[in-house]
Protein backbone atom coordinates (compact mmCIF):
# COMPACT_ATOMS: atom_id res chain seq x y z
CA UNK A 1 0.00 0.00 0.00
CA UNK A 2 2.77 2.43 0.76
CA UNK A 3 6.20 3.38 -0.45
CA UNK A 4 8.95 5.31 1.35
CA UNK A 5 7.49 8.07 2.80
CA UNK A 6 8.70 11.84 2.53
CA UNK A 7 6.80 12.72 5.51
CA UNK A 8 8.23 14.31 8.52
CA UNK A 9 9.55 11.45 10.65
CA UNK A 10 7.55 11.69 14.29
CA UNK A 11 9.71 11.06 17.08
CA UNK A 12 8.70 9.38 20.47
CA UNK A 13 11.05 10.58 23.44
CA UNK A 14 12.08 7.20 25.92
CA UNK A 15 14.15 9.74 28.19
CA UNK A 16 11.72 9.28 30.96
CA UNK A 17 10.81 5.67 30.55
CA UNK A 18 13.14 2.58 28.76
CA UNK A 19 16.03 5.16 28.72
CA UNK A 20 16.93 5.23 32.32
CA UNK A 21 15.11 1.31 32.48
CA UNK A 22 17.83 0.40 30.09
CA UNK A 23 21.09 2.65 31.99
CA UNK A 24 19.96 3.21 35.54
CA UNK A 25 18.03 0.26 36.44
CA UNK A 26 14.99 2.83 35.98
CA UNK A 27 15.71 4.53 39.39
CA UNK A 28 14.52 7.92 38.32
CA UNK A 29 12.29 9.83 40.35
CA UNK A 30 9.24 11.98 40.04
CA UNK A 31 10.55 15.12 41.32
CA UNK A 32 13.66 14.46 39.04
CA UNK A 33 11.06 14.02 36.03
CA UNK A 34 9.09 16.89 36.23
CA UNK A 35 11.24 20.12 35.01
CA UNK A 36 12.49 17.31 32.05
CA UNK A 37 8.69 16.81 31.18
CA UNK A 38 8.00 20.71 31.60
CA UNK A 39 10.62 21.53 28.82
CA UNK A 40 10.17 18.19 26.46
CA UNK A 41 6.49 19.51 26.71
CA UNK A 42 8.04 22.18 24.29
CA UNK A 43 9.82 20.25 21.57
CA UNK A 44 6.77 18.96 19.46
CA UNK A 45 7.35 14.99 19.66
CA UNK A 46 5.23 12.70 18.52
CA UNK A 47 5.40 10.95 22.35
CA UNK A 48 6.82 10.90 25.42
CA UNK A 49 7.01 7.29 26.81
CA UNK A 50 6.71 7.75 30.78
CA UNK A 51 5.25 5.10 32.27
CA UNK A 52 4.87 1.66 32.10
CA UNK A 53 7.36 -1.48 31.58
CA UNK A 54 9.51 -1.57 35.10
CA UNK A 55 8.57 1.43 36.45
CA UNK A 56 5.29 1.02 37.93
CA UNK A 57 7.25 -1.86 39.63
CA UNK A 58 10.92 0.08 40.82
CA UNK A 59 8.78 3.21 42.34
CA UNK A 60 6.76 1.10 44.75
CA UNK A 61 9.29 -1.46 45.14
CA UNK A 62 12.90 0.72 45.39
CA UNK A 63 11.60 4.32 45.28
CA UNK A 64 8.41 4.95 47.75
CA UNK A 65 7.84 6.92 44.68
CA UNK A 66 3.68 6.35 43.35
CA UNK A 67 3.21 5.49 39.97
CA UNK A 68 -0.01 6.65 40.01
CA UNK A 69 1.01 10.04 41.37
CA UNK A 70 3.75 10.09 38.86
CA UNK A 71 1.39 9.82 36.10
CA UNK A 72 -0.89 12.80 37.07
CA UNK A 73 1.87 14.93 37.60
CA UNK A 74 3.22 14.32 34.30
CA UNK A 75 0.49 14.83 32.85
CA UNK A 76 -0.16 18.39 34.66
CA UNK A 77 2.98 19.10 32.74
CA UNK A 78 2.62 17.54 29.37
CA UNK A 79 -0.30 19.76 28.10
CA UNK A 80 0.39 19.31 24.13
CA UNK A 81 3.09 16.24 23.87
CA UNK A 82 0.84 12.71 24.45
CA UNK A 83 1.97 10.47 27.46
CA UNK A 84 2.69 6.47 25.89
CA UNK A 85 3.22 3.57 27.88
CA UNK A 86 4.52 -0.19 27.42
CA UNK A 87 1.64 -2.42 28.61
CA UNK A 88 2.61 -6.16 28.70
CA UNK A 89 -0.80 -7.21 27.26
CA UNK A 90 -2.62 -9.93 30.10
CA UNK A 91 0.93 -8.97 32.37
CA UNK A 92 -0.29 -5.18 32.20
CA UNK A 93 2.88 -4.22 34.42
CA UNK A 94 3.61 -7.15 36.25
CA UNK A 95 5.02 -10.37 35.26
CA UNK A 96 2.25 -12.81 35.20
CA UNK A 97 -1.31 -12.67 33.60
CA UNK A 98 -4.29 -11.23 35.21
CA UNK A 99 -7.68 -11.86 34.70
CA UNK A 100 -9.92 -9.82 32.32
CA UNK A 101 -11.39 -7.86 34.37
CA UNK A 102 -8.20 -6.38 35.91
CA UNK A 103 -6.72 -5.79 32.95
CA UNK A 104 -9.91 -3.66 32.12
CA UNK A 105 -9.51 -1.59 35.03
CA UNK A 106 -5.95 -0.85 34.66
CA UNK A 107 -6.96 0.44 31.06
CA UNK A 108 -9.60 2.35 32.61
CA UNK A 109 -7.32 3.88 35.53
CA UNK A 110 -4.17 4.40 32.91
CA UNK A 111 -6.22 6.65 30.31
CA UNK A 112 -8.05 8.54 32.97
CA UNK A 113 -4.66 9.50 34.73
CA UNK A 114 -2.97 10.59 31.34
CA UNK A 115 -2.06 7.65 29.47
CA UNK A 116 -3.08 8.42 25.43
CA UNK A 117 -0.92 6.28 23.45
CA UNK A 118 -0.56 2.54 24.77
CA UNK A 119 1.85 0.28 23.48
CA UNK A 120 0.60 -3.13 23.82
CA UNK A 121 2.55 -6.37 23.27
CA UNK A 122 3.50 -10.02 24.34
CA UNK A 123 6.55 -11.29 25.54
CA UNK A 124 5.65 -14.15 22.98
CA UNK A 125 3.80 -12.22 20.05
CA UNK A 126 0.84 -14.61 21.56
CA UNK A 127 -2.36 -12.20 20.27
CA UNK A 128 -4.50 -14.41 22.16
CA UNK A 129 -2.65 -12.42 25.28
CA UNK A 130 -3.13 -9.06 23.43
CA UNK A 131 -6.64 -8.76 22.51
CA UNK A 132 -8.57 -7.79 25.98
CA UNK A 133 -6.25 -4.82 26.28
CA UNK A 134 -6.20 -3.71 23.10
CA UNK A 135 -9.85 -4.16 22.68
CA UNK A 136 -10.33 -2.17 25.64
CA UNK A 137 -7.68 1.06 24.76
CA UNK A 138 -10.07 1.18 21.97
CA UNK A 139 -13.27 1.36 23.91
CA UNK A 140 -11.51 3.78 26.33
CA UNK A 141 -10.68 5.82 23.42
CA UNK A 142 -6.90 5.55 23.61
CA UNK A 143 -4.55 5.70 20.41
CA UNK A 144 -3.65 1.36 19.80
CA UNK A 145 0.05 0.93 18.85
CA UNK A 146 0.02 -2.82 18.66
CA UNK A 147 3.50 -4.04 18.74
CA UNK A 148 5.68 -7.12 17.37
CA UNK A 149 8.58 -8.13 19.63
CA UNK A 150 11.26 -8.40 16.93
CA UNK A 151 13.93 -11.47 17.13
CA UNK A 152 15.69 -13.46 15.43
CA UNK A 153 15.59 -17.56 15.94
CA UNK A 154 15.28 -20.43 13.61
CA UNK A 155 11.20 -19.71 14.34
CA UNK A 156 10.85 -16.02 13.29
CA UNK A 157 11.54 -14.01 10.30
CA UNK A 158 10.65 -11.08 8.27
CA UNK A 159 7.74 -12.94 6.31
CA UNK A 160 6.15 -14.31 10.11
CA UNK A 161 6.51 -10.43 11.25
CA UNK A 162 4.66 -9.03 8.47
CA UNK A 163 1.66 -11.84 8.83
CA UNK A 164 0.99 -11.01 12.51
CA UNK A 165 1.35 -7.11 11.65
CA UNK A 166 -1.81 -8.17 9.23
CA UNK A 167 -3.60 -9.73 12.12
CA UNK A 168 -2.70 -6.95 14.60
CA UNK A 169 -4.08 -4.38 12.08
CA UNK A 170 -7.16 -6.59 11.60
CA UNK A 171 -7.64 -5.65 15.22
CA UNK A 172 -8.26 -1.90 14.99
CA UNK A 173 -4.77 -0.98 15.79
CA UNK A 174 -4.00 3.03 15.07
CA UNK A 175 0.27 2.16 14.87
CA UNK A 176 2.14 -0.48 14.80
CA UNK A 177 5.61 -1.03 16.63
CA UNK A 178 8.71 -2.92 16.03
CA UNK A 179 9.88 -3.50 19.62
CA UNK A 180 13.53 -4.45 18.95
CA UNK A 181 14.68 -5.06 22.60
CA UNK A 182 17.68 -5.85 22.20
CA UNK A 183 19.57 -3.59 19.09
CA UNK A 184 18.96 -6.82 17.29
CA UNK A 185 17.62 -5.66 13.98
CA UNK A 186 20.00 -5.20 11.06
CA UNK A 187 19.63 -2.65 8.68
CA UNK A 188 18.83 -4.89 5.88
CA UNK A 189 16.17 -6.46 7.82
CA UNK A 190 14.79 -3.37 8.99
CA UNK A 191 14.29 -2.12 5.52
CA UNK A 192 12.87 -5.63 4.47
CA UNK A 193 10.54 -5.86 7.26
CA UNK A 194 8.95 -1.98 7.72
CA UNK A 195 8.79 -2.31 3.66
CA UNK A 196 6.92 -5.43 3.65
CA UNK A 197 4.63 -4.47 6.38
CA UNK A 198 3.53 -0.68 4.48
CA UNK A 199 2.89 -2.87 1.62
CA UNK A 200 0.57 -5.16 3.71
CA UNK A 201 -1.29 -2.33 5.73
CA UNK A 202 -2.29 1.48 5.72
CA UNK A 203 -1.10 2.06 8.95
CA UNK A 204 1.70 3.89 11.18
CA UNK A 205 4.89 2.09 11.90
CA UNK A 206 7.09 2.76 14.61
CA UNK A 207 10.43 1.85 15.10
CA UNK A 208 12.08 0.93 18.33
CA UNK A 209 15.50 -0.46 19.07
CA UNK A 210 18.17 -0.50 21.57
CA UNK A 211 22.36 0.66 20.98
CA UNK A 212 23.48 -2.21 22.62
CA UNK A 213 25.19 -3.70 19.25
CA UNK A 214 26.07 -0.36 18.27
CA UNK A 215 24.08 -1.16 14.75
CA UNK A 216 20.35 0.64 15.95
CA UNK A 217 21.73 4.21 13.97
CA UNK A 218 22.40 2.08 11.15
CA UNK A 219 18.88 0.54 11.15
CA UNK A 220 17.07 3.52 11.88
CA UNK A 221 18.98 5.15 9.02
CA UNK A 222 17.35 2.00 7.19
CA UNK A 223 13.90 2.61 8.70
CA UNK A 224 14.18 5.94 7.37
CA UNK A 225 14.64 5.26 3.82
CA UNK A 226 11.70 2.38 3.64
CA UNK A 227 9.53 5.06 5.04
CA UNK A 228 9.02 4.53 9.07
CA UNK A 229 6.84 7.21 10.39
CA UNK A 230 8.19 7.13 13.86
CA UNK A 231 10.75 6.42 15.39
CA UNK A 232 12.19 6.05 19.40
CA UNK A 233 15.18 7.85 20.66
CA UNK A 234 16.39 9.14 23.33
CA UNK A 235 17.92 12.34 25.00
CA UNK A 236 21.81 11.95 24.32
CA UNK A 237 22.75 12.01 27.83
CA UNK A 238 20.35 8.81 28.40
CA UNK A 239 21.06 7.53 25.11
CA UNK A 240 23.37 4.64 23.55
CA UNK A 241 24.68 1.90 25.44
CA UNK A 242 21.83 -0.35 26.34
CA UNK A 243 19.49 2.71 25.89
CA UNK A 244 17.91 4.28 22.54
CA UNK A 245 19.83 6.04 20.13
CA UNK A 246 20.61 9.95 20.69
CA UNK A 247 17.30 11.84 20.08
CA UNK A 248 19.09 15.10 18.96
CA UNK A 249 21.28 13.21 16.33
CA UNK A 250 18.55 12.00 14.84
CA UNK A 251 16.51 15.19 14.56
CA UNK A 252 19.97 16.81 12.94
CA UNK A 253 20.51 14.12 10.78
CA UNK A 254 17.41 15.14 9.00
CA UNK A 255 17.32 18.41 8.85
CA UNK A 256 16.86 20.04 5.31
CA UNK A 257 15.80 16.55 4.04
CA UNK A 258 12.18 15.24 2.97
CA UNK A 259 11.96 13.71 6.01
CA UNK A 260 12.80 16.55 8.39
CA UNK A 261 11.45 15.87 11.96
CA UNK A 262 10.58 19.72 12.57
CA UNK A 263 11.56 19.89 16.07
CA UNK A 264 13.66 22.58 17.25
CA UNK A 265 17.50 21.90 18.29
CA UNK A 266 17.58 24.78 20.41
CA UNK A 267 14.96 23.44 22.43
CA UNK A 268 16.33 19.74 22.61
CA UNK A 269 19.12 21.67 24.05
CA UNK A 270 17.51 22.96 26.97
CA UNK A 271 16.33 19.27 27.61
CA UNK A 272 19.69 18.42 27.01
CA UNK A 273 21.63 20.46 29.51
CA UNK A 274 18.69 19.35 32.32
CA UNK A 275 19.12 15.72 31.37
CA UNK A 276 23.08 16.47 32.27
CA UNK A 277 22.35 17.71 35.89
CA UNK A 278 19.98 14.86 35.94
CA UNK A 279 22.70 11.96 34.93
CA UNK A 280 25.39 13.48 37.15
CA UNK A 281 22.82 13.21 40.45
CA UNK A 282 22.60 9.06 39.17
CA UNK A 283 26.17 8.75 38.13
CA UNK A 284 26.68 6.35 40.70
CA UNK A 285 24.18 4.24 39.03
CA UNK A 286 25.48 3.72 35.74
CA UNK A 287 27.53 0.85 35.21
CA UNK A 288 29.95 0.85 32.13
CA UNK A 289 28.47 -2.56 30.96
CA UNK A 290 24.96 -0.33 30.77
CA UNK A 291 27.11 2.16 28.99
CA UNK A 292 29.61 0.62 26.28
CA UNK A 293 28.80 -0.93 22.83
CA UNK A 294 28.59 -4.90 23.45
CA UNK A 295 28.42 -6.87 20.12
CA UNK A 296 27.90 -9.96 22.46
CA UNK A 297 23.73 -9.07 22.52
CA UNK A 298 23.91 -10.42 18.38
CA UNK A 299 24.58 -13.77 20.54
CA UNK A 300 22.94 -13.62 23.41
CA UNK A 301 19.93 -11.24 22.87
CA UNK A 302 19.65 -9.68 25.88
CA UNK A 303 17.61 -6.38 26.48
CA UNK A 304 18.84 -2.95 27.78
CA UNK A 305 16.81 -2.88 30.91
CA UNK A 306 17.92 -6.86 31.23
CA UNK A 307 21.42 -6.60 31.27
CA UNK A 308 21.74 -3.60 34.07
CA UNK A 309 19.11 -5.78 36.36
CA UNK A 310 21.29 -8.87 35.77
CA UNK A 311 24.02 -6.76 36.75
CA UNK A 312 22.82 -5.53 39.94
CA UNK A 313 21.29 -8.95 40.84
CA UNK A 314 24.46 -10.98 40.16
CA UNK A 315 25.64 -7.71 42.70
CA UNK A 316 23.46 -8.75 44.71
CA UNK A 317 24.21 -12.45 45.17
CA UNK A 318 28.14 -11.50 45.41
CA UNK A 319 28.66 -13.54 42.10
CA UNK A 320 29.50 -10.54 39.63
CA UNK A 321 32.54 -12.68 38.60
CA UNK A 322 30.25 -15.10 36.98
CA UNK A 323 28.76 -12.63 34.50
CA UNK A 324 29.93 -14.55 31.30
CA UNK A 325 29.03 -17.87 32.55
CA UNK A 326 25.13 -16.52 32.79
CA UNK A 327 25.82 -14.57 29.66
CA UNK A 328 26.59 -18.41 27.85
CA UNK A 329 23.91 -19.94 29.69
CA UNK A 330 20.87 -17.88 28.65
CA UNK A 331 20.99 -18.48 25.17
CA UNK A 332 20.91 -22.30 26.13
CA UNK A 333 17.70 -21.81 28.72
CA UNK A 334 16.12 -19.72 25.86
CA UNK A 335 16.42 -22.50 22.95
CA UNK A 336 15.37 -25.41 25.76
CA UNK A 337 11.75 -22.80 26.09
CA UNK A 338 11.46 -22.54 22.40
CA UNK A 339 12.94 -19.34 21.53
CA UNK A 340 10.76 -16.70 23.28
CA UNK A 341 11.90 -13.29 22.58
CA UNK A 342 13.93 -11.93 25.78
CA UNK A 343 11.45 -8.88 26.87
CA UNK A 344 9.65 -8.98 30.14
CA UNK A 345 8.63 -10.82 31.22
CA UNK A 346 9.97 -13.86 29.21
CA UNK A 347 13.65 -12.03 29.54
CA UNK A 348 13.35 -12.45 33.44
CA UNK A 349 12.33 -15.88 33.31
CA UNK A 350 15.12 -17.24 31.13
CA UNK A 351 17.70 -14.70 32.55
CA UNK A 352 16.72 -15.63 36.37
CA UNK A 353 16.67 -19.22 35.30
CA UNK A 354 20.23 -19.14 34.05
CA UNK A 355 21.44 -17.19 36.76
CA UNK A 356 20.21 -20.05 39.23
CA UNK A 357 21.23 -22.39 36.40
CA UNK A 358 24.99 -21.32 36.92
CA UNK A 359 24.60 -19.95 40.76
CA UNK A 360 23.06 -23.53 42.40
CA UNK A 361 25.86 -26.13 42.59
CA UNK A 362 24.23 -29.01 40.39
CA UNK A 363 22.56 -30.10 37.22
CA UNK A 364 20.78 -27.28 35.66
CA UNK A 365 17.26 -27.03 36.46
CA UNK A 366 18.12 -28.31 39.68
CA UNK A 367 16.29 -25.53 41.26
CA UNK A 368 13.40 -24.20 38.79
CA UNK A 369 11.57 -21.04 38.99
CA UNK A 370 7.70 -21.02 39.31
CA UNK A 371 7.36 -18.92 36.40
CA UNK A 372 9.68 -21.23 34.34
CA UNK A 373 7.02 -24.58 35.73
CA UNK A 374 4.02 -21.57 34.99
CA UNK A 375 5.79 -20.92 31.07
CA UNK A 376 6.19 -24.67 30.07
CA UNK A 377 2.88 -25.26 31.06
CA UNK A 378 1.77 -22.90 29.04
CA UNK A 379 0.22 -20.34 31.12
CA UNK A 380 2.36 -17.30 29.37
CA UNK A 381 0.76 -18.41 26.50
CA UNK A 382 1.82 -20.84 23.24
CA UNK A 383 6.10 -20.97 23.01
CA UNK A 384 6.84 -19.82 19.33
CA UNK A 385 8.90 -22.87 18.80
CA UNK A 386 7.36 -26.42 21.28
CA UNK A 387 9.47 -27.25 24.40
CA UNK A 388 10.81 -30.76 23.79
CA UNK A 389 9.84 -33.54 26.09
CA UNK A 390 12.68 -34.29 27.50
CA UNK A 391 12.92 -30.44 28.78
CA UNK A 392 9.11 -30.75 29.71
CA UNK A 393 9.47 -33.92 31.62
CA UNK A 394 12.29 -32.21 33.72
CA UNK A 395 10.63 -29.45 34.62
CA UNK A 396 7.08 -30.31 35.00
CA UNK A 397 6.82 -33.76 35.00
CA UNK A 398 3.84 -35.52 33.79
CA UNK A 399 2.00 -32.57 34.17
CA UNK A 400 -0.84 -31.44 31.46
CA UNK A 401 -0.06 -28.13 28.91
CA UNK A 402 -2.72 -26.11 28.56
CA UNK A 403 -3.32 -24.70 25.11
CA UNK A 404 -6.15 -22.30 25.82
CA UNK A 405 -5.87 -18.63 25.76
CA UNK A 406 -4.53 -18.70 29.25
CA UNK A 407 -6.54 -15.45 30.88
CA UNK A 408 -9.91 -18.33 30.13
CA UNK A 409 -8.56 -19.71 33.44
CA UNK A 410 -8.95 -16.90 35.59
CA UNK A 411 -11.54 -16.35 37.43
CA UNK A 412 -12.30 -12.37 37.94
CA UNK A 413 -10.02 -10.83 41.04
CA UNK A 414 -11.02 -7.11 41.24
CA UNK A 415 -13.76 -7.46 43.37
CA UNK A 416 -12.24 -10.37 45.87
CA UNK A 417 -8.50 -8.50 45.87
CA UNK A 418 -10.18 -4.71 46.24
CA UNK A 419 -12.41 -6.50 49.52
CA UNK A 420 -8.81 -7.62 50.52
CA UNK A 421 -6.95 -4.68 50.07
CA UNK A 422 -9.96 -2.65 52.36
CA UNK A 423 -9.73 -4.76 54.83
CA UNK A 424 -6.50 -4.31 55.36
CA UNK A 425 -6.28 -0.89 55.64
CA UNK A 426 -4.31 -0.40 51.84
CA UNK A 427 -6.78 1.90 50.08
CA UNK A 428 -6.57 5.56 50.09
CA UNK A 429 -7.44 6.17 46.66
CA UNK A 430 -9.13 3.70 43.95
CA UNK A 431 -6.01 3.15 41.98
CA UNK A 432 -4.65 1.65 45.64
CA UNK A 433 -6.51 -1.56 44.17
CA UNK A 434 -5.01 -2.02 40.95
CA UNK A 435 -1.63 -1.34 42.98
CA UNK A 436 -2.33 -4.53 45.35
CA UNK A 437 -3.44 -6.44 42.72
CA UNK A 438 -0.39 -6.36 40.45
CA UNK A 439 2.14 -6.78 43.64
CA UNK A 440 0.47 -8.65 46.35
CA UNK A 441 4.17 -9.14 47.65
CA UNK A 442 5.28 -5.66 47.84
CA UNK A 443 2.44 -3.65 47.30
CA UNK A 444 1.16 -3.91 51.19
CA UNK A 445 4.51 -2.24 52.62
CA UNK A 446 4.42 0.57 50.11
CA UNK A 447 0.78 1.26 50.32
CA UNK A 448 1.04 1.28 54.68
CA UNK A 449 4.32 3.02 54.76
CA UNK A 450 6.05 5.76 52.89
CA UNK A 451 6.52 8.51 55.63
CA UNK A 452 7.32 11.10 54.08
CA UNK A 453 10.58 13.00 54.97
CA UNK A 454 9.10 15.53 57.06
CA UNK A 455 7.23 12.69 59.16
CA UNK A 456 9.93 11.13 60.03
CA UNK A 457 12.45 12.47 62.87
CA UNK A 458 15.32 14.51 61.07
CA UNK A 459 18.03 13.41 63.91
CA UNK A 460 18.94 10.33 65.36
CA UNK A 461 21.87 9.76 67.97
CA UNK A 462 24.86 7.88 66.32
CA UNK A 463 25.19 4.57 68.05
CA UNK A 464 28.90 3.20 68.95
CA UNK A 465 29.37 -0.05 67.10
CA UNK A 466 29.32 -3.25 69.00
CA UNK A 467 27.28 -4.68 71.82
CA UNK A 468 23.67 -2.96 71.73
CA UNK A 469 23.65 -1.61 67.92
CA UNK A 470 20.74 -1.30 66.54
CA UNK A 471 19.39 -2.96 63.77
CA UNK A 472 17.32 -0.47 61.87
CA UNK A 473 18.71 3.22 61.35
CA UNK A 474 17.59 6.32 59.36
CA UNK A 475 19.98 8.00 57.24
CA UNK A 476 19.44 10.99 55.13
CA UNK A 477 20.33 10.92 51.34
CA UNK A 478 19.93 14.26 49.11
CA UNK A 479 17.66 15.74 51.93
CA UNK A 480 15.10 12.48 52.26
CA UNK A 481 15.53 9.90 54.69
CA UNK A 482 15.20 6.36 54.87
CA UNK A 483 14.63 3.77 57.26
CA UNK A 484 17.66 1.11 56.63
CA UNK A 485 17.57 -2.50 57.91
CA UNK A 486 21.60 -3.07 59.21
CA UNK A 487 22.12 -6.83 58.61
CA UNK A 488 26.03 -6.91 59.47
CA UNK A 489 28.77 -4.71 60.51
CA UNK A 490 32.27 -6.19 58.92
CA UNK A 491 30.94 -9.20 58.67
CA UNK A 492 29.37 -9.60 62.25
CA UNK A 493 25.47 -9.26 62.60
CA UNK A 494 24.03 -6.90 64.77
CA UNK A 495 20.69 -6.11 66.32
CA UNK A 496 19.26 -7.20 69.56
CA UNK A 497 17.09 -10.09 68.92
CA UNK A 498 13.53 -9.22 68.63
CA UNK A 499 14.63 -6.48 67.14
CA UNK A 500 15.49 -7.30 63.55
CA UNK A 501 14.47 -10.71 61.81
CA UNK A 502 17.93 -10.90 60.35
CA UNK A 503 19.59 -11.17 63.91
CA UNK A 504 17.99 -14.91 64.46
CA UNK A 505 18.70 -16.29 61.35
CA UNK A 506 21.64 -18.16 61.88
CA UNK A 507 24.45 -18.85 59.08
CA UNK A 508 27.46 -21.12 58.43
CA UNK A 509 27.34 -24.95 59.35
CA UNK A 510 24.30 -26.01 60.82
CA UNK A 511 22.77 -29.80 61.58
CA UNK A 512 19.61 -30.32 59.36
CA UNK A 513 20.05 -26.86 58.10
CA UNK A 514 18.62 -25.80 54.77
CA UNK A 515 20.38 -22.24 52.98
CA UNK A 516 19.11 -20.04 50.57
CA UNK A 517 21.26 -20.21 48.07
CA UNK A 518 20.56 -16.45 46.73
CA UNK A 519 19.61 -12.59 48.59
CA UNK A 520 15.75 -12.52 48.29
CA UNK A 521 13.16 -11.77 50.64
CA UNK A 522 10.82 -14.47 52.03
CA UNK A 523 6.97 -14.76 50.04
CA UNK A 524 5.76 -17.56 51.65
CA UNK A 525 6.67 -20.29 54.48
CA UNK A 526 5.02 -23.09 53.51
CA UNK A 527 5.94 -25.16 56.22
CA UNK A 528 5.21 -25.26 60.16
CA UNK A 529 7.24 -26.75 63.08
CA UNK A 530 6.66 -30.64 63.19
CA UNK A 531 5.50 -30.74 59.66
CA UNK A 532 6.63 -33.79 58.68
CA UNK A 533 8.08 -33.42 54.50
CA UNK A 534 9.46 -35.59 51.43
CA UNK A 535 12.49 -34.74 49.94
CA UNK A 536 11.75 -32.43 47.08
CA UNK A 537 8.71 -30.70 49.10
CA UNK A 538 8.73 -26.67 48.52
CA UNK A 539 9.25 -25.77 52.33
CA UNK A 540 9.79 -21.59 51.40
CA UNK A 541 9.17 -19.59 48.63
CA UNK A 542 11.83 -16.81 48.24
CA UNK A 543 11.31 -13.39 45.49
CA UNK A 544 14.78 -12.85 44.08
CA UNK A 545 15.36 -11.38 40.85
CA UNK A 546 11.37 -10.87 40.67
CA UNK A 547 10.78 -13.78 40.41
CA UNK A 548 9.42 -16.63 42.81
CA UNK A 549 12.35 -18.92 44.02
CA UNK A 550 11.10 -22.05 45.75
CA UNK A 551 13.49 -23.85 48.04
CA UNK A 552 12.79 -27.73 48.27
CA UNK A 553 13.69 -30.10 51.19
CA UNK A 554 16.60 -32.50 50.30
CA UNK A 555 15.61 -35.24 52.11
CA UNK A 556 12.60 -36.88 54.30
CA UNK A 557 11.92 -35.90 57.83
CA UNK A 558 10.50 -33.65 60.08
CA UNK A 559 11.30 -29.82 60.52
CA UNK A 560 12.23 -28.99 64.10
CA UNK A 561 13.09 -25.13 63.16
CA UNK A 562 12.40 -22.24 61.57
CA UNK A 563 14.08 -19.11 61.03
CA UNK A 564 12.19 -16.34 59.20
CA UNK A 565 9.01 -15.07 58.62
CA UNK A 566 7.50 -13.77 55.72
CA UNK A 567 8.66 -10.09 54.48
CA UNK A 568 11.95 -11.49 55.58
CA UNK A 569 15.36 -10.14 53.67
CA UNK A 570 17.77 -13.15 53.58
CA UNK A 571 21.54 -13.30 52.50
CA UNK A 572 22.72 -16.21 50.46
CA UNK A 573 24.51 -18.62 52.96
CA UNK A 574 21.37 -17.76 55.91
CA UNK A 575 20.30 -20.94 57.48
CA UNK A 576 16.31 -20.97 56.48
CA UNK A 577 15.06 -23.91 58.67
CA UNK A 578 15.65 -27.15 60.12
CA UNK A 579 15.14 -30.44 58.40
CA UNK A 580 15.98 -33.70 60.57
Amino acid sequence: MHTASSKKVLITDTTLRDAHQSLIATRLRTEDMIPLAREIDHCGFFSVEAWGGATFDTCIRFLNDDPWDRLRALKAELNHTPIQMLLRGQNLVGYRHYSDDVVDKFVDASYKNGVEIFRVFDALNDIRNMTRSMKRVKDVGGHLQATISYTTSPVHSTETFIEMAKELYTLDCDSICIKDMAGLIMPGAAKALITGIKKSVDVKVCLHSHSTSGIAPMSYEAAIEAGVDILDTAMSPFSMGTSQPPTESVVASLKGTPRDTGIDLIKLRVVRNLCLQVREKYGGLLNPISERVDSDVLIYQLPGGMISNIVSQLQEQDALDRWDEVLEEIPRVRRDLGYPPLVTPTSQIVGTQAVLNVLVNGKRYQNVTKEVKDYVRGLYGKSPAPVSDEIRTLIIGDEEVITVRPADLLEPAYAKMKDEAEKAGLVKKEEDILTYILYPAIAPAFLKGGKSAEELPKKQPVPKAGTGMPGIMEVEVDGEVFSVKIISVGGSQVGVTGVTPQAKIPRGEYAGGIKSNMQGMVLQVLVSRGSHVKKGDPLIVLEAMKMENPIHSPVDGRVTEIFVDTGDVVQNGDVLLVVQ
